[in-house]
């Protein structure tokens, strides 16, 4: 569902708001400029379709810091690389906590969620699983084997299908089948198990309740927007998260019981991260063990964290090189070089990849997954930058327009991977002017498994096939690049293309 739902929608609200109309009181504080919003409903109906690309326009106005209603929620946008700088070097811990939206409440969601959980020591325990048991290089390269199964089974599913639309035009949705992979490597990763597997009926039913729970957590939500309506759900949005959670939650608990059980008959496959959870053991002033509930909601968020943006952005990348037939060649002929044309794509080849790793940067650049980041919240009263920042105001960064900076990139529009070749700029959190994955103590912890999945999957889809965009017949035809905000930053309309199978 697109942001322009919730805009429509608020306009039935003002029979119900009538009775908790409240007078505000003025405030002199200092505050960053923004532009003068509407009593109760701020500035929502000024932001549009796309308030990514309106906010960033706001910078000519306003500055590099601005202020908005979001409803009646305090929200301070940064705009700028330097400001970025400030904001996460020096004032990190003042904004250290999430704003948490109503669907994340469901069944207490955000408190066992690593992205969300309150600053505290539960989620210094989970940031310390991740960073040292999880997402560390050796950990990683001891599940290749696991990626290459899930790759092998992404190209055979996309040879079969090409295979069976033998002269047909329309193409194939390629997004579904890079987010079913991907999919899968974290079900392997996680439980030792394929999740979409037509075998599997827990799987199947996990893959398409967790496929659902994206796409609320991804609809704009008036009770996020005025939370004194918290109470109604207006748009039922709480309601079928409480349903489909449910669900989820039975399913993880089917699968921790069966591992608690194959433990207790002795049975020894490869640890896992389900294991890693299971067997945690707390220091002093830390909880002995993680819940049952903690467990599997963290479970969860793995799944709803790692597929979706590693399909997003594969396929603005491959629509990307669809649209730059040189870059396309380039990259095609690099790989080639490295690989040869007899050999699979390995990931120990990545490495070797300069021009495939810049296509990953670039795209990122232009395409972040989640364009304001996952919004920090304000733990405490905070001057910041010559304004006194209030507790409780959230903060986008809006990292699709620093991305698009001209201020920070060279022709910013233009895809052009070659800004990459020789430079020292990466996405780790150190460069502020390129942060989709955020930066500070609060920077997404699965980055070094995302980055090596998203190069693998790009790469051996770039061996295996030649591609053509869909209706390339029509000398009309265009590459639709309209960007939609949901539980990330997607196509409006999916990529479809042609795979032709390379001859060797």
């Amino acid at each position: 569902m697109e942001w322009n739902f919730v805009i429509y929608s608020s306009t039935i609200l003002l029979p119900i708001l009538m009775f908790i109309l409240y007078t505000r009181k003025p405030n002199n504080k200092r505050l960053p400029p923004g532009p003068p919003g509407l009593p109760l409903f701020g500035n929502i109906f000024q932001l549009g379709t796309s308030p990514h690309k309106t906010i960033a326009e706001l910078k000519h106005k306003y500055g590099p810091i601005v202020w908005l209603k979001m409803g009646s929620v305090n929200t301070m946008v940064i705009l700028s690389a330097d400001i970025a700088n400030e904001f996460f070097k020096n004032h990190d811990l003042s904004f250290i906590d999430r704003r948490v939206f109503d669907a994340n409440r469901s069944k207490n969601y955000y408190k066992g969620s690593l992205a969300l959980a309150p600053y505290g020591v539960y989620w210094r325990v989970m940031r310390r699983i991740c960073t040292v048991e999880m997402f560390v290089n050796k950990r990683i390269n001891e599940t290749v084997s696991i990626r290459r199964k899930c790759v092998d089974n992404m190209l055979l599913w996309i040879e079969e299908e090409a295979n069976s639309m033998q002269g047909r035009s329309n193409g194939i949705q390629v997004a579904q089948y890079i987010f079913l992979a991907s999919f899968n490597m974290i079900g392997n990763l996680m439980l030792s198990r394929d999740l979409v597997d037509p075998e599997s009926k827990e799987g199947s039913d996990f893959f398409n309740i967790m496929k659902r729970m994206m796409e609320l957590g991804g609809q704009p939500n008036i009770s996020d927007l005025l939370p004194r309506l918290r109470w109604f759900d207006l748009q039922g949005i709480r309601r079928k998260m409480d349903r489909d959670l449910g669900k989820a939650l039975d399913i993880a608990t089917t699968f921790m019981k069966e591992r608690i059980e194959e433990h207790k008959a002795g049975k020894q496959k490869r640890k896992d991260f389900l294991d890693v959870l299971l067997e945690f053991e707390g220091s002093k002033n830390e909880p002995a063990k993680l819940s049952e509930l903690e467990i599997n909601i963290f479970t969860m968020e793995m799944f709803l964290a790692g597929s979706e943006t590693s399909s997003t952005t594969i396929e603005w990348a491959m629509a990307e090189l669809l649209r730059n037939p040189e870059t396309m060649m380039k990259v095609r002929n690099e790989i080639s070089s490295v690989v040869g044309s007899n050999m699979k794509f390995e990931e120990s080849d990545i490495d070797k990849l300069s021009y495939l790793q810049a296509v990953i940067k670039e795209t990122l650049r232009l395409h972040p997954p989640v364009p304001f980041l996952v919004p920090r919240r304000a733990i405490q009263d905070t001057n910041f930058m010559g304004y006194l920042i209030p507790k409780y105001t959230q903060v986008f960064v809006n990292v699709w327009a620093i991305g698009r900076d001209k201020e920070y990139w060279e022709e910013p529009l233009v895809f052009k991977p070659e800004r990459f070749l020789g430079s020292k700029i990466d996405y780790k959190g150190q460069h502020f002017e390129f942060i989709p994955f955020g930066a500070g103590r609060r920077i997404c912890p699965g980055l070094p498994l995302g980055q090596r999945m998203m190069h693998f999957m790009l790469g051996s889809l770039l061996h295996k096939f030649d591609w053509e965009p869909a209706f390339s017949t029509n000398p009309n035809y265009t590459i639709d690049m309209t960007d939609v905000i949901g539980s990330v930053m997607r196509k409006r309309e999916p990529l479809k293309v042609v795979p032709i199978k390379r001859l060797v």
